[in-house]
């Protein structure tokens, strides 16, 4: 059960939206422009939002610029182009997750529970994984540089630790795709953009050389030194 915050402009599809979301036992709060979604974010810090981008008042681009500003809050992205898919990526701004309408009802809500379970805490077999001064820690679902967080959204995290999982080792986009976003429909350029925003990330903690790009591999995250 989760608080979930619906930004969609259409109100029938808004209604529909917290209907499926609601009787699946998540609860919902609603805003149908840009600017409405930015002050009920704030108000009622949601798990997770559901983010249409075709908004009035402020387009569902820059309430993720806003959010991704403050927050690493899990963000699905809902459109009706996937070129806009394209665009996101390109800026580096981190959503999730994608939808592309039309969609059936169970596909968003699996995406919904996906995307909740990559930022929740559990507590696997091999917790931590410490490689020089970035350690990722499974249990906390936090990757810390010399004990110092590093803000990452749960998909990048996922990403991370899955990368962890065995470092060293090449590991191709679908690869990755599987491991740490199995319910979703990411195409592999989707990948390239949660990795480029992880690459950032550790760059801003001086660690940025230990993710590697594998030439026709994929990405490696760099073995520690025995």
């Amino acid at each position: 059960m989760a608080r979930v915050l619906v930004v969609e402009d259409d109100r029938d599809i808004a209604e529909s939206l917290e209907l499926f979301l609601r009787h699946d036992g998540h609860h919902t709060k609603r805003a149908h422009d840009g600017r409405r979604a930015l002050e009920l974010e704030h108000a009622t810090q949601p798990d997770l939002v559901l983010l249409d981008l075709g908004l009035p008042e402020l387009d569902g681009l820059e309430v993720l610029k806003a959010i991704r500003a403050r927050s690493d809050l899990p963000v699905i992205v809902v459109t009706a182009r996937r070129e806009e898919v394209d665009e996101l990526i390109g800026l580096g701004l981190g959503a999730d997750d994608y939808v592309t309408k039309p969609f059936a009802p169970r596909t968003l809500l699996a995406r919904v529970k996906a995307v909740l379970r990559r930022g929740a805490h559990a507590a696997p077999v091999t917790e931590a994984t410490t490689i020089g001064p970035l350690v990722v820690d499974r249990y906390r679902v936090e990757a810390r540089v010399d004990d110092e967080p590093i803000a990452l959204t749960p998909t990048e995290f996922a990403l991370l630790a899955a990368l962890a999982d065995a470092p060293g080792k090449a590991m191709r986009r679908e690869e990755l795709i599987e491991r740490a976003m199995p319910d979703s429909d990411a195409l592999e350029r989707t990948v390239d953009g949660h990795l480029k925003n992880l690459r950032r990330k550790l760059g801003d903690h001086g660690v940025e050389h230990l993710l590697e790009t594998v030439r026709g591999s994929g990405y490696r995250l760099r073995a520690p030194r025995p």
